[in-house]
């Protein structure tokens, strides 16, 4: 009888351990499509927005400088502000391109 009883209990723990793994594996789930997928879309579309710059492209820059690109180097972009006023940044500086 004994036996019995602790033969049930071993078993109920057993199912209790199986809800809590699907549980966790659940909780990761949803963390990983709501979190660090979009996450990792948004590096590549940056990415591809920072090798796809060419002179004459009109950006906004992270600190919220509109311009036009100048010249693109290797890791800078030259903008052009205003009737001659250059300024050279890192192309990571740059936060997106305007339409236009």
């Amino acid at each position: 009888m004994k036996f019995s009883l602790l033969a049930q209990a071993a078993a109920g723990g057993s199912e209790a351990m199986i809800y809590q793994v699907v549980m966790w594996v659940g909780i990761i789930g949803v963390f990983y499509f709501f979190m660090i997928r979009p996450q990792q879309k948004k590096q590549k579309e940056q990415k591809e927005l920072l090798n796809n710059l060419k002179k004459g492209d009109q950006v906004v820059t992270i600190g919220g400088i509109h311009a036009r690109i100048y010249t693109v180097e290797e890791n800078t972009v030259t903008l052009e502000l205003d009737k001659g006023v250059k300024l050279t940044v890192d192309k990571s500086a740059v936060s997106r391109t305007i339409a236009g």
